[in-house]
C-alpha cells in the first residue's frame, strides 16, 4: 500500500522538524553560493604574487610604445560598484604602439574599438597603428582657436606633432599669451559645441562597443583625460575619483616635466613659465578642478552636463553602469 499522506492531515512535529531542518540547509546552502560569488568577484580584481598573497591589481597598463596607458578597472563608483577590469583602457596615441603592445590590445581587452580625439594634423604626423578587427573613430575636441596656436609659427601646419610636448612648449614657457591659452584649455574644451557634440558620440560608442574600448589623444592626458572624467561620471563616480584618476597623468610625465622645468628654474618669470609647462607636459589639477566647478556653474552639474550638453541620456548613463561596472551583491 502506498503510504501517501493527504493535504488535509495533520502534520506530526517530527515531521516539522524535517521540512524546518531541510528548508534552514537550503537557504545556508544559497547563502553560501552567494558568498562565494562575491568573494570571486572581490578576488578577480586582485592578482597572486609567487608567495600566494594577494595584491590588488595594478591600474597601469606597461606598454612598450604606448604612453601613459591605464586600465579604467578597479575604481570604486558611489553605489560602491567596482569598474570592470579589461574592458577600458586610455592612453597616449597607437603610432608607436609594439607587437607586443598590440598583443596586450588584443588577448587581454579584446579590443574592439579606438578612439582618437586628435586634430587632422597630429593624426598625419603620427598616425595610430592599425590592429586587425578594431574600429577606429576620429574625433577631434581641440577647439579651432587651440588648433591654430600650435599651428603658428609652425612651418609643416599640415603635420604637427605633439607627441614630445616638452619640446614643443618650451619656447613658449614665458610667452603670457600662451601661459593664458593654457589656463583656457580646458575652458574651450567644455564649453566648445563640437567637442560636446563629440564627447557624446564617444559616450555612445563606449555604450555600443562589442569588445574592450581604448581612446586616446596625443599624450592620453588632456583630452583623453575629459572623455576620462566623462565615462567616470556617467558610471557614478564622485568628484575626488574622477580628479585623482585625472592627476595620475603626472605620474607618468613627472620626469619630463622636471627636467623642462630644471631648464627654467632662477630665470625671471619662471614660476608662471613652469606652471604652463607642468599644465602643457603633465595635467594641471588646479585647472581640471576649477572646469569642474566651471560645469557645475553653468550648466548645473557634471550629470546636467552630460545628459543637456552631451546628449548622453540618464537611461543610458544606467545602460553604461550595467555594462562596465561589477554587481553589487551587499
Amino acid at each position: 500500500m502506498t503510504n501517501k499522506r493527504h493535504e488535509d492531515q495533520p502534520v506530526s512535529k517530527m515531521e516539522m522538524n524535517f521540512r524546518f531542518t531541510l528548508l534552514f540547509g537550503t537557504v545556508n546552502s544559497w547563502v553560501l553560493a552567494v558568498a562565494i560569488l562575491w568573494v570571486t568577484n572581490v578576488f578577480a580584481s586582485c592578482s597572486s604574487d609567487s608567495e600566494g598573497k594577494t595584491e590588488p591589481r595594478e591600474r597601469v597598463v606597461k606598454f612598450e610604445g604606448i604612453e601613459n596607458g591605464r586600465d579604467m578597472g578597479g575604481l570604486v563608483m558611489q553605489d560602491r560598484r567596482t569598474v570592470r577590469f579589461d574592458m577600458l583602457v586610455r592612453s597616449g596615441n597607437l603610432s608607436q604602439a609594439t607587437d607586443a603592445d598590440v598583443t596586450i590590445l588584443q588577448n587581454r581587452y579584446h579590443l574592439s574599438d579606438v578612439f582618437d580625439f586628435r586634430f587632422d594634423a597630429e593624426v598625419a604626423a603620427a598616425p595610430d597603428r592599425k590592429i586587425d578587427g578594431v574600429s577606429y573613430t576620429q574625433l577631434s575636441t581641440m577647439p579651432k582657436i587651440f588648433i591654430l596656436a600650435l599651428s603658428s609659427n609652425n612651418s609643416g601646419a599640415d603635420k604637427i606633432d605633439t607627441r614630445d610636448m616638452a619640446a614643443l612648449v618650451i619656447n613658449k614657457a614665458f610667452d603670457p599669451l600662451a601661459q593664458q591659452l593654457a589656463r583656457q584649455l580646458y575652458p574651450g574644451i567644455v564649453t566648445d559645441p563640437q567637442a560636446q557634440r563629440y564627447y557624446g558620440d564617444f559616450l555612445r560608442g563606449v555604450l555600443k562597443a562589442k569588445g574592450g574600448v581604448l581612446w586616446h589623444c596625443s599624450q592620453g592626458k588632456d583630452r583623453a583625460g575629459w572623455a576620462s572624467a566623462f565615462v567616470l561620471a556617467a558610471l557614478g563616480a564622485s568628484r575626488e575619483v574622477i580628479v585623482q584618476d585625472f592627476d595620475m597623468s603626472n605620474q607618468s610625465y613627472a620626469a619630463k616635466v622636471e627636467a623642462a622645468s630644471a631648464m627654467l628654474r632662477g630665470k625671471e618669470g619662471a614660476d608662471e613659465a613652469i606652471a604652463f609647462i607642468q599644465a602643457m607636459v603633465g595635467v594641471s589639477r588646479e585647472n581640471f578642478e576649477n572646469t569642474l566647478d566651471l560645469i557645475d556653474r553653468q550648466y548645473g552639474s557634471m550629470s546636467q552636463y552630460l545628459e543637456n550638453q552631451l546628449s548622453f541620456s540618464q537611461a543610458e548613463q544606467l545602460q553604461l553602469r550595467d555594462k562596465y561596472l561589477m554587481p553589487r551583491w551587499f
